[in-house]
């Protein structure tokens, strides 16, 4: 059965498995307010459905997805965009809006998979890392190309705790790329499979992570979850949270997005491809 739950995002049950798709392929699947809200809903969805083992996370087209949504947050268009206009209010909406939605995602229930492809980028990546598993096409790249854009990371920093304090160091402050094989070799994805395989890849590890009793499978994960937060994640992901706000609140960032507004995405790009000033 497949259901589209809005023009942002389509819902699939395959038996025991659901499949949520974000599906904004002409943006690469940004995160804009409207598509968190739709997958937060689709979430809620798939918890209250005790047929529901496992959910799968996709992204439609090209790419799983690019990261948050810069052209609504520069044109101010979304809901939120008033109270942004204050630290407090920013600090408000994306604590609601990214913190406490992501880490709901590595808190759910039932077991996740992310099938990766394309471009998965800064809040991209921080969604798939909210996965359980990660299955990524061949063609799959991953970064948070943000630091030379004067951003602290995104809200949650998921890199030490996927790839290891130096490795995370040197893919933040280098602003580099991971390949689907290197992020394999790293600990950060699964599985890579080619391009053409990767949904029945993603589903068929969904179906045999489905043969798990649910209280197996949900004790399992949260003792995993528990393991990390001993070991001080959400702490950190708290810590880290108040230091993004910091940054992005200070002279260099507020004179950064200040020159977006002005030149909107061609801005953007510049800054990304290292031709703006410091």
């Amino acid at each position: 059965m497949s259901d589209r739950l809005s023009d942002r995002l389509r819902y699939r049950e395959d038996g025991p498995v659901a499949t949520i798709t974000l599906d904004r392929p002409e943006v690469a699947n940004a995160l804009d307010s409207a598509l968190i809200d739709d997958l937060d809903a689709a979430f809620d969805r798939a918890e209250a459905d005790d047929t529901v083992r496992v959910v799968v996370l996709a992204g439609e087209g090209q790419h799983f997805c690019a990261g948050h949504d810069l052209k609504e947050l520069l044109a101010g268009t979304e809901a939120w965009a008033a109270s942004r206009a204050t630290p407090e209010g920013k600090w408000h909406h994306e604590q609601v809006m990214y913190f406490d939605r992501c880490v709901r995602i590595r808190d759910f229930p039932k077991p996740t998979v992310a099938a990766v492809q394309g471009a998965c980028t800064a809040a991209g990546l921080m969604l798939a890392c909210m996965c359980d598993l990660i299955v990524a096409a061949d063609d799959a790249r991953f970064a948070n190309p943000v630091l030379p854009m004067s951003g602290a990371g995104v809200e949650l920093l998921v890199e030490p705790w996927e790839l290891g304090p130096r490795k995370a160091k040197e893919f933040l402050l280098c602003a580099s790329t991971l390949t689907a094989v290197e992020a394999e070799r790293l600990g950060l994805v699964n599985r890579v499979v080619p391009r053409a395989e990767l949904d029945d890849a993603a589903l068929e590890m969904a179906v045999r992570i489905a043969r798990v009793p649910p209280v197996t499978a949900r004790a399992v994960k949260e003792s995993i979850n528990r393991m990390l937060d001993l070991q001080g994640q959400r702490e950190s992901w708290r810590s880290h949270f108040m230091v993004h706000q910091f940054v992005s609140n200070t002279a260099t960032a507020l004179r950064a997005m200040e020159a977006r507004r002005q030149g909107g995405m061609d801005a953007v790009k510049r800054e990304q491809q290292g031709d703006a000033p410091p």
